[in-house]
């Protein structure tokens, strides 16, 4: 058994369609994370944390309501108090998204301060959300005059001020807090990529000359949401002369035999994890040129050289020092890190190139992280990106993504 056929087999779904996981096993996922968010206010001594962010609010609760909508517009928020309960302010008439999720939280209606929702009246509706968000804070943790927000615009900040809540980041709290994932996540993580590889495999098996990028990154849209995903979060795929430099978004470009085609998933799927892979391929599957298997060879030994070198107890610094030396005609194209966090989005940590100068951290069992490369020379006609997701043990890395690098380019 090969393919697309493997890959069904080994995904535990229903006739209709639906991902399905060990009984049991979400409501762990979710008490852990929650515990896990508690913990760290109670570490950094911070009463309660009120969450804006879409992700953050999906971590700590489970619950969801038109993720990137609310994304750009803060109209729900929660808060989680370290000693004490979970509230819920949710959008107009959506109490009802609470109800499969299988936690004790009281549920309000959201106070909606932006300006699409109270135009003139912003700085009014500000402080009235205000006055709610001190009076929660007043009643569980009395003697506290600050609290953590993981998202806030200015008029929002303004009148916590003026209530005499002094704000301090959340969005740094929630991002350690979900950096060590348990192994019941992983399974959950595993899930979302084992949809993502599906969607990797159905786009290798269509790709042929003519098709345009757009019609080939669909094909990696339909799996996801037909097994239930969420959405993508990028529109990274290229190909030809598009492929160098890197990031540039999927096109209607045709694509020609023979030439590379790239991309990098950035996939929230099933549950809300992401699975972040890339690959590089030549459309049509053809022989790739002596140039195009010299690009490969490169990105490939970066990834596995990298990858190979992780262990716990490493500093991103030393990590960065000791890791595969990139030849100067490819350096002025490198991508933006050398490796990053991965859970329900890009997470903490983000590894910079040594010459980047980015910050310092240790790697910990429990990690799960992306290992990146990109290969394009300076001024090049094409380059090759690839991506392993991988699970930090203490053994080293253990990859989580498994669909196949082009071996016989090597």
């Amino acid at each position: 058994m090969s393919g697309i056929s493997a890959l069904h087999a080994a995904m535990p779904e229903t006739a209709d369609g639906v991902i399905c996981l060990p009984p049991g096993l979400l409501d762990r996922v979710r008490h852990y994370r929650l515990e896990r968010v508690r913990r760290e206010l109670r570490k950094r001594r911070v009463p309660a944390i009120v969450l804006y962010d879409p992700v953050n609010i999906r971590y700590a609760t489970d619950t969801s309501n038109m993720q990137i909508w609310s994304g750009r517009n803060p109209t729900r928020y929660v808060v989680v108090v370290a000693d004490g309960p979970v509230v819920g302010f949710e959008f107009h008439n959506c109490e009802h998204v609470w109800s499969d999720v299988p936690l004790e939280a009281e549920i309000r209606s959201a106070v909606c301060w932006n300006y699409f929702n109270a135009g003139p009246e912003a700085a009014v509706k500000a402080r009235q959300w205000a006055r709610e968000i001190a009076d929660l804070l007043g009643q569980h943790a009395p003697s506290e005059r600050q609290i953590a927000v993981d998202r806030l615009d200015p008029e929002g900040l303004h009148a916590l001020s003026e209530a005499g809540i002094r704000v301090v980041d959340g969005q740094a709290i929630m991002e350690v807090a979900r950096t060590i994932k348990s192994d019941d996540e992983i399974v959950v993580m595993q899930a979302a990529i084992d949809v993502c590889e599906r969607g990797i495999e159905r786009m290798y098996d269509v790709l042929q000359p003519g098709m345009t990028e757009q019609e080939l990154w669909a094909h990696l849209h339909f799996e996801n949401i037909r097994l239930g995903g969420e959405w993508i979060e990028t529109r990274l795929l290229a190909s030809g002369n598009r492929t160098n430099p890197w990031m540039q978004e999927c096109s209607p470009k045709v694509m020609r035999k023979g030439e590379l085609i790239a991309f990098d998933t950035d996939l929230v799927g099933p549950f809300g994890y992401c699975a972040d892979i890339s690959r590089t391929w030549t459309v049509g599957h053809v022989r790739p040129t002596d140039d195009q298997r010299r690009l490969y060879a490169a990105a490939y030994e970066q990834l596995d050289t990298n990858m190979a070198l992780i262990e716990p107890g490493m500093t991103f610094n030393e990590f960065a020092e000791r890791s595969w030396t990139m030849p100067d005609h490819f350096f002025k194209n490198r991508y933006s890190c050398l490796a990053h966090g991965i859970g329900m989005v890009d997470e903490y940590p983000s590894i910079s190139y040594v010459q980047d100068r980015g910050y310092d951290g240790v790697f910990e069992v429990g990690m799960t992280l992306c290992i990146e490369s990109y290969i394009g020379d300076e001024g090049g006609k094409e380059g090759v990106k690839l991506e392993q997701q991988v699970r930090l043990t203490e053994n080293g890395c253990t990859p989580l993504s498994t669909f196949r690098f082009a071996m016989d380019w090597l």
